[in-house]
């Protein structure tokens, strides 16, 4: 009880809750002006919304962030194995600001297109340009759609999404726009946030809901499964698809400053079926919960980010290729009678 007490004396979650009912009162007069077009399509993110907390993030930012650096470093990592450079590239949405500090010569680029729906994140990357040590790479600025991509067919060498690409309501539609925008052996990066991601917070916030208000409902974002990666990579169209995973441990004070986190990177709800209230005594019990089953001994509470790191190519002849079926020389059953009596 001490510490439910405790929790509730914090200010700074009054605050957030009333910018969360802000946000909920923004994004229903949006919902209504949008119902009535292109209902063909599922929409599960409400996009305007998106761009409100993306312009938010962008004041909110933290050049010192080490889960969004880390991120941003092992996606950028992988271009150090392609014995190839890409000239043109385009880096969508998500981390921006970070995949640009961390950017140091890898993968030979020249020019790079910075591009976000957020026009004050795009601002913000661009002010940043100037303290940049000179990289010899000519950078642009674009504000722009991860659905709609404003590129041509076949005018990049390299695209890179740095947890942006979760937040689509088409995602294989998103990334098929990628794969035509590449020039043929043009190269796909990107990392998105996994489905077991916040898993303590889901569970804090299912426990909350059920004692306060008898029910649930949707506080958090559905996110991809690792199983379903390389389905989008195939659906997409991109040769020699490759997926992998790695989980982050972030800790932090209490629940609250996880709550901060996620508004700094953009990253808090954005469905379109949620409730339009936060309920104050739903939101100090999710902390209440969150600390007891989860706390530490030193008071900290962790939080896990499961990242699911994705590469595909575009199509290119001079690309390796499975052989045709039955086209095999040796049978398994050789292979068999010649390595496996082996003891």
């Amino acid at each position: 009880m001490r510490l439910f007490n405790a929790i509730c004396r914090r200010s700074r979650l009054s605050s957030w809750i009333r910018s969360s009912k802000r946000e909920s009162r923004s994004s229903f007069s949006t919902n209504d002006a949008s119902d009535g077009v292109d209902n063909s399509k599922v929409k599960i993110f409400d996009r305007d919304l998106k761009r409100i907390q993306r312009d938010r993030a962008a004041w909110l930012t933290r050049s010192d962030d080490s889960f969004v650096n880390s991120v941003a470093e092992n996606l950028l990592d992988r271009l150090e194995d392609c014995k190839k450079d890409f000239p043109t590239a385009l880096c969508l949405g998500g981390s921006l600001k970070a995949i640009r500090h961390l950017l140091r010569g890898q993968g030979g680029i020249e020019k790079l297109i910075m591009m976000d729906m957020s026009s004050d994140m795009v601002k913000l990357c661009k002010d940043s340009e100037k303290d940049m040590p000179n990289q010899n790479i000519e950078t642009s600025f674009v504000i722009g759609d991860e659905e709609f991509l404003p590129v041509k067919e076949s005018s990049l060498d390299l695209v890179i999404s740095c947890l942006g690409l979760h937040w689509t309501n088409d995602l294989p539609g998103a990334m098929i726009q990628c794969r035509l925008a590449l020039k043929p052996d043009g190269l796909f990066l990107a990392a998105i946030l996994g489905g077991e991601s916040l898993k303590e917070l889901r569970i804090a916030c299912t426990v909350a809901q059920m004692e306060r208000e008898g029910g649930i409902s949707p506080r958090l974002s559905p996110l991809a499964q690792v199983r379903d990666a390389g389905n989008l990579l195939t659906r997409a169209g991109f040769t020699l698809p490759g997926v992998d995973v790695d989980e982050y441990t972030v800790k932090y004070e209490n629940a609250l400053q996880l709550i901060e986190h996620l508004r700094a990177m953009g990253e808090t709800n954005a469905l379109l079926q949620r409730n339009n209230i936060l309920n104050k005594e739903t939101a100090l019990a999710t902390a209440a919960v969150y600390q007891s089953m989860f706390g530490a001994e030193d008071g900290t509470v962790p939080a896990t980010f499961q990242v699911i790191f994705m590469t595909g190519w575009r199509e290119h002849q001079s690309q390796q290729k499975a052989k045709r079926r039955g086209s095999a020389t040796v049978s398994f059953q050789d292979l068999q009678k010649e390595f496996g009596n082996d003891k």
